[in-house]
């Protein structure tokens, strides 16, 4: 999980600054004054969404779009009074004010970098070796593919066509030639806006690729979606890579924007349009910006701030509980800032945006939380290597993790020749339009210099169609593998029900936990990173039996495993 230039977590803008619970009275009610801007308002519990509308008007406000499942609503305003006024009303949880968009830059944005996903150095290539016989042509460099016996589970379930996974990513390439046999363009959606630049000028997305500035439902600007897609479910097709289930139907349900952030509105719209949709089961390898940690009340963060963060926790938890009663299964990543998420380290990344917004914070655990992997109904997910090992920069910890899954890890097989080569990492789909930005493909379709270093490839089907893959790792890139194996665990024992076919979340849950393959902790249990490179931040401490434990939950995932012992858990 990262945040990318793209990560590997209001009106698709970001909280920012204002959220206000106690207001002033009506009669010291402030002025209004200032360009319009967007806000978000979150009704009280036990109170109407109507209700929060109206407040919405009587402060001023005009009402722009309401997601009725949560109770998060997008209103414009005068810049300057409106969350003063509107958050007096007993009828709003809180409110904050959103960001406007500012002027479009000269170039192009380049996306925050995230040094787990893209961490590069002088690669070397990895020594000749017997390669395994996979479905699609390159599956032999699908080191997690294997690792999840996806290649024996798909003998007996390949996927259903009926089952739908939800990617809530930064966009699915629907015309990648090995994501097309599977995507569902109808039921795809995006629920963000590009932001060109923040309010202090600094580029965010970039300028607007399409008028509106709103990008097709089949498009991704980014890349981080569609890798994911790939690894959940490129088609068996003979050409390419495949997927851990790769007969299951996918959906895009943006929520991300081109430079990698994910926003508080957008998140839950995309949850709360995944239960009513009926989609089975959603992946999600981020955390909702701006705050790494929402806390409650952070003495680092101003009152204002910890207000905003007890509404992101409030709308999160909300949107959530929504898709678990509709049937929604939530696979999320643990992150990438290798801390132990029951002792989480200082937070040096929050705000991380407007731009120059981050202060130094201490973590309370008991006080803060990390979105959603924290949130309520969710398997959290961490990540380990091709050795086994759990990758540097993973997330781990006894309170939150669920299972493991292969993310990646360059830095796997120290002292060997396996050491820092791109194929420790994950290979799986990659937008043509990516690749060109990003200077790794020409503008003629081939791999460049800079590109075949970090192992980018080009495959020509028969017929002339052509797919690109690249090489990224982080729990980003684990969560999917996770991801793919529930699809296959409701295609396997899913029933037709008033909702359509299906399976409830929690049996999808004991089935994936109590078919994964455990891996004990390593002995020692306590690891350090220092011959890779690592500082002592990177040190983590393995705890539980072999059965659960920190660094690998209920062990690793297994997708044989699955659709062939799951069925007495489905039971009782």
């Amino acid at each position: 999980m990262r945040r990318f230039r793209l990560l590997i977590a209001a009106l698709a803008v970001p909280l920012i600054g204002g959220i206000v619970v106690a207001g002033p009275t009506a009669a010291a009610q402030p002025q209004l004054s200032g360009a319009a801007t967007e806000f978000t308002v979150l009704a009280a519990a036990g109170q109407s969404v109507g209700a929060a509308e109206k407040a919405i008007r009587d402060a001023g406000g005009t009402v722009l779009h309401t997601n009725s499942a949560v109770g998060l609503i997008t209103a414009s305003a005068p810049a300057n009074g409106f969350v003063e006024r509107v958050s007096a009303n007993r009828a709003v949880y809180g409110a904050a004010k959103a960001t406007s968009i500012g002027k479009a830059p000269e170039d192009k944005a380049t996306a925050k970098p995230d040094v787990a996903e893209k961490e590069r150095g002088s690669a070397k290539k990895k020594p000749s070796v017997q390669k395994p016989v996979g479905t699609d042509p390159l599956d032999d460099q699908l080191w997690g593919l294997k690792s999840v016996r996806s290649d024996l589970a798909r003998t007996v379930q390949p996927g259903d066509k009926r089952v739908k996974v939800g990617v809530i990513d930064t966009g699915i390439d629907g015309s990648h030639p090995d994501i097309a046999p599977n995507f569902d363009a109808a039921d795809s959606r995006n629920f963000t806006r590009d932001i060109p630049t923040d309010e202090t000028g600094a580029v965010v997305d970039g300028p607007c690729e399409y008028r509106g500035c709103v990008d097709p439902a089949d498009h991704d600007d980014n890349g981080h979606g569609t890798h994911v897609a790939g690894t959940i479910a490129a088609a068996a097709n003979g050409f390419g890579v495949s997927g851990v289930a790769p007969n299951v139907t996918l959906v895009n349900i943006r929520a991300g924007q081109d430079s990698g952030f994910f926003f508080l509105q957008p998140a839950v719209d995309a949850l709360t349009y995944a239960g009513d949709a009926g989609i089975d089961v959603v992946n999600m390898s981020f955390y909702v910006d701006p705050w790494l940690y929402n806390c409650a009340n952070n003495p680092a963060d101003t009152p204002e701030q910890q207000l905003e963060q007890r509404t992101i926790v409030e709308s999160i938890n909300r949107a959530l509980d929504y898709a678990y009663r509709k049937g929604v299964t939530s696979v999320v990543a643990l992150g990438n800032q290798h801390t132990d998420l029951g002792a989480p380290q200082p937070d040096t990344t929050s705000p991380d945006y407007p731009a120059d917004s981050i202060h130094d914070r201490g973590i309370d655990n008991a006080t803060c939380l990390s979105l959603p992997v924290e949130g309520p109904h969710t398997i959290g997910v961490s990540s380990f290597g091709p050795s086994g090992a759990k990758a540097d920069y993973s997330n781990y910890g006894l309170e939150q993790i669920s299972v493991s899954a292969p993310g990646g890890y360059y830095r796997d097989g120290f002292g060997t020749d396996w050491y820092r080569t791109n194929e420790n990492e994950i290979l799986s789909a990659y937008p043509k339009n990516v690749g060109i930005a990003e200077g790794n493909i020409d503008a003629a379709g081939n791999v460049t210099p800079e590109g075949a270093a970090l192992g980018v490839q080009k495959a020509v089907a028969a017929d002339g169609r052509v797919g690109y893959y690249q090489f990224l790792q982080g729990t980003s890139m684990a969560t999917p593998h996770a991801t793919g194996v529930a699809a296959l665990i409701v295609s396997q024992y899913g029933k037709p029900g008033r909702g359509g076919f299906g399976l409830s979340p929690d049996v999808v849950q004991k089935v994936i936990e109590g078919t994964a393959a455990p891996i004990a902790c390593p002995v020692p249990r306590t690891v350090d990173y220092l011959d890779e490179g690592r500082d002592a931040s990177f040190t983590a401490t393995c705890q539980g039996t072999p059965q659960f434990n920190g660094f690998y939950g209920h062990g690793a995932v297994d997708a044989y495993a699955a659709v062939t012992r799951g069925g007495a858990l489905t039971r009782g």
